[in-house]
């Protein structure tokens, strides 16, 4: 086996693939041509950005690999309509920072609207791929933030697609996984950065959508609710941390400094998070409270911290035998059920046979473009991580707890996000994504000859073929 061929996702670390090949394109002509000599070879290809989705999106067995990560051109922005074009590898922070360069001195400064949280080294493909979202309360997934793309099929012809060219290709890439095509560039809708003002509270869940409700009420544009991990304490899965961001005067004065948490505060939550979940806890909902008021930019208030490959250390550090990792999944609920739902899953989670390392709550408002839209309603959005040992029994513990937990939230009349896993059911994604068949018959549509493939797709195209 060629080790340097053999692929994996940066967190999760479950799916190992190996390819044929690697390629890095540098301009838009390299994919075209890779693709079209891929098409000669009637050989397959898969697609990658920063390797960061868990399900196996990225990766298919002896295909050929584009990793798009060197496509990272950043235009002029068109200033007069807050358009801006650029590469589908570009990475969010090298956008944001770019974005500034071009505008230095400049009154108004067009940024991002939303991006996803949780890492920053994520490519702007990739977050088109899986139709990412952030902490926005009043927010659509992203594909309402995108103007066009430009879209390389399997014989490496080129298309642009935006909401009257291409339409159903537009719909279709965005939220699709890379089924369709490689998406080379994208035209990003935005606005005007805001200063903005943390106010942080601590509640319970049972009053998380009322005062969220009333900080919107108050202008208030982003938000989040970090609950309570700690499986033996009567807050598990209940009290939290409510941060929300109120636009203020743009005539404040921005702090030449806060207080911030940096890398090895993070170190130490996520240490904390594994061996003192009580503690961590405690830690983090302080830290939060003292930047209560606090000023923040509305782009670079998104930004996160990302340790990479931190799990390894943890593991040399406890002594284990087995690797572990975090496995995320992301949930969806009507939200008049979020406080339901969450006693729900507090009783399915109690025992602590899959530890909760991490956990939020965030808004969504409903998708009405993409094909395959997660957010088919407006949707209170529930995230967990769950730590996942990587033998048989941790695998069997983890694949469990998330299909209980998806059974829960259809329960609900709610859904689950693809990106994470394959460990869903058939029954569970045809009821929560119910478009599904559709996805899978314009994938035959557009890519007869599966020049695309992806151990995500396989998994799925056969899991319905089967009787």
């Amino acid at each position: 086996m060629n080790t340097d061929l053999l692929c994996n996702d940066k967190h999760s670390k479950l799916n190992p693939t190996q390819v044929a090949e690697i390629f890095h394109p540098t301009t838009e002509d390299d994919v075209i041509s890779a693709i079209q000599q891929a098409a000669a070879n009637d050989q397959a290809v898969s697609i990658c950005g920063a390797r960061h989705a868990m399900g196996g999106q990225q990766f298919g067995n002896d295909t050929l690999l584009l990793n798009l990560s060197r496509l990272t051109q950043l235009d002029p922005i068109d200033l007069d309509h807050g358009l801006v074009e650029v590469g589908a590898g570009l990475m969010w922070l090298e956008l944001i920072e770019g974005l500034h360069v071009q505008q230095e001195g400049h009154e108004i400064v067009w940024s991002i609207r939303q991006k996803q949280t949780g890492a920053d080294d994520l490519t702007l493909g990739g977050s088109l791929a899986a139709n990412i979202h952030g902490r926005g309360l009043k927010l659509r997934p992203i594909i309402d933030d995108v103007e066009a793309f430009t879209l390389i099929d399997g014989e490496g012809i080129r298309y642009r697609c935006n909401r009257e060219e291409n339409e159903e290709l537009f719909r279709l890439a965005i939220g699709g996984y890379g089924c369709f095509g490689v998406i080379t560039s994208v035209q990003l809708r935005l606005i005007p950065r805001q200063k903005m003002e943390r106010l942080v509270e601590i509640t319970t869940m049972d009053h998380v959508m009322p005062a969220l409700e009333e900080r919107i009420a108050e202008g208030c544009l982003f938000g989040d609710f970090q609950f309570a991990i700690d499986e033996t304490s009567s807050d598990f899965l209940n009290r939290g941390v409510l941060s929300c961001y109120k636009p203020v005067d743009p005539s404040r004065v921005m702090p030449k400094s806060r207080n911030e948490l940096g890398k090895q505060d993070w170190v130490e939550l996520i240490d904390l998070a594994h061996s003192d979940r009580e503690k961590v806890f405690k830690v983090y909902s302080e830290f939060y409270l003292s930047t209560h008021k606090s000023l923040y930019w509305s782009d670079t208030h998104q930004l996160s911290v990302y340790l990479e490959d931190y799990h390894s250390k943890l593991d040399h550090d406890c002594g284990t035998h087995v690797p572990a990792s975090e496995m995320i999944t992301e949930l969806y609920l009507p939200r008049e059920h979020l406080s339901s739902f969450m006693k729900d899953a507090a009783i399915l989670l109690k025992d602590g046979s899959v530890p909760v390392i991490y956990g939020t709550v965030r808004l969504i408002e409903k998708d009405e473009e993409s094909v395959l839209a997660w957010a088919r309603e407006s949707y209170a959005c529930v995230i967990f991580n769950l730590h996942t040992e990587h033998d048989e029994k941790g695998i069997v513990r983890s694949s469990a707890a998330f299909c209980a937990l998806i059974d829960l939230a259809l329960n609900y009349g709610g859904s689950y996000y693809l990106t994470y896993h394959r460990w869903a059911r058939r029954d569970q994604i045809e009821q929560a994504h119910p478009r599904f068949p559709e996805f899978l018959k314009k994938k035959e549509q557009y890519d007869p000859n599966h020049r695309f493939q992806s151990e995500w797709w396989k998994h799925h195209r056969d899991l319905f073929e089967k009787s």
